[in-house]
């Protein structure tokens, strides 16, 4: 008689999200996390994972962001190869706590005023509606390839004071320096690829820095070479650090927004016929839309202190991930947080993040989504094209790499 050998549970791990099936739908997983332990120990991670809203909350409030290690130490790892990727990282202020944090903060914010933010809406939908006339009269899209990528990249190098025509090279640079963000673990078959694109990026933005001295309005590459505030600037490695930050926070943060809210709205069309006839809705369903795909899934912080989170003790330096993606479907602060709902109030969901690093360029994001929402809704008899949907291969920023849609001429 044949012996049956019974199929081992799979791990209730984080890392399940390289699997493709749990990559393209992380909640079910997300809301196990939750019943079991919303505090646990991952062994397969080395880190522990957090994911009830109240405590993901506490953990970007009060835990050190400065999880990128030096190149002394990936060296000392034996991963000298990754020194250049460590040297821009502990630079960017993504990684940097009080008072290296508020220093760079304060002088990067210096182009993401409100103000700066919203004279940029009309410019905005002009670059939209120049895209949109080549779009109609197709009849069909990828939205990724011809919107929701480039409309950002070209947004981004205007900002940045680079040309736009450069946008598609950003891109590229952008999601290969996307990975190391939005990964647990380094893809080595990867790695060379983003050493290059690093070497690359550090060469344009040096040369964007001398290029504009001694020029004024030009963008944020100058503004931030010269930025100054009590007598302090940054130094050139810090600019060029935090320029590729902001180059890849603005660019993949708003694709991803763009895409999983399309996508999130083609699936609910009674939500979209809504949005439809009132277009006063659409601020509200971008905050909907962001709770409910959230482009950033997850970041990693460290513990203070010895501390109790969950009333589970966490050791001083232990790593621990928040999932922002779990916390904005908590059903304890979400009212039935698997429902799409445009118009549901309360809706302080976290895919920003939270506290001192909010991201400072989430007004730019909605205003670009508020704005291509609007052309979108536009498309008469907008409908998904048969075909498997692919995410791409980044546990952390969550997007699509292709949304293929038809639509009436």
């Amino acid at each position: 008689m044949e012996t049956v050998t019974p199929r081992r549970a799979a791990p209730l791990s984080l890392l399940r999200l390289l699997e493709p099936e749990i990559l393209a739908d992380p909640y079910p997983l997300y809301h196990e996390l939750r019943r079991q332990a919303p505090v646990y120990f991952d062994p397969y991670l080395h880190a522990f994972v957090v994911t009830g809203y109240d405590d993901v909350a506490t953990v970007l409030h009060s835990y050190s962001a400065s999880t990128a290690d030096s190149p002394d130490k990936v060296t000392a790892l034996g991963l000298g190869h990754l020194a250049p990727i460590a040297a821009v990282m502990v630079k960017q202020m993504l990684f940097l706590d009080p008072p290296a944090h508020q220093r760079t903060r304060r002088l990067a914010s210096v182009a993401f005023t409100p103000k700066r933010v919203d004279l940029l809406r009309d410019h905005i939908a002009e670059i939209t509606d120049s895209m949109f006339q080549q779009i109609r009269v197709r009849g069909e899209m990828d939205v990724m390839e011809d919107l929701a990528n480039p409309l950002p990249a070209i947004v981004n190098a205007e900002m940045l004071g680079v040309p736009a025509s450069d946008h598609r090279q950003l891109k590229v640079w952008s999601q290969h320096f996307g990975e190391m963000l939005g990964n647990f673990q380094n893809n080595p078959g990867r790695v060379d690829q983003v050493l290059r694109s690093l070497e690359e990026m550090t060469v344009y933005f040096r040369a964007a820095i001398q290029r504009q001295r001694g020029e004024s309005g030009a963008g944020l590459v100058h503004a931030l070479a010269t930025a100054e505030v009590d007598g302090d600037r940054l130094s050139e490695d810090e600019v060029v650090a935090n320029l590729i930050l902001i180059m890849v926070g603005g660019q993949e943060t708003t694709s991803n927004l763009i895409g999983n809210g399309l996508l999130t709205l083609l699936r609910h069309p009674e939500q979209a016929d809504r949005l439809r006839a009132d277009r006063s809705l659409i601020p509200a369903a971008i905050e909907e839309l962001l709770r409910y795909e959230s482009p950033s899934q997850h970041t990693a912080r460290l513990a203070p202190d010895d501390v109790e989170l969950g009333g589970v003790p966490i050791r001083r330096q232990q790593a621990v991930i928040a999932v922002m993606g779990a916390a904005n479907r908590d059903p304890a602060r979400f009212p039935e947080p698997d429902r799409l709902d445009l118009e549901r109030s309360d809706n302080r969901h976290l895919a920003f993040g939270w506290a001192a690093h909010f991201c400072f360029g989430a007004s730019l994001a909605r205003v670009e989504a508020q704005v291509v929402f609007e052309a979108l809704l536009g498309l008469d008899d907008l409908r998904l094209q048969p075909g498997p949907l692919v995410w791409r291969p980044n546990l952390g920023l969550r997007g699509l790499s292709a949304l293929n849609v038809a639509f009436a001429t």
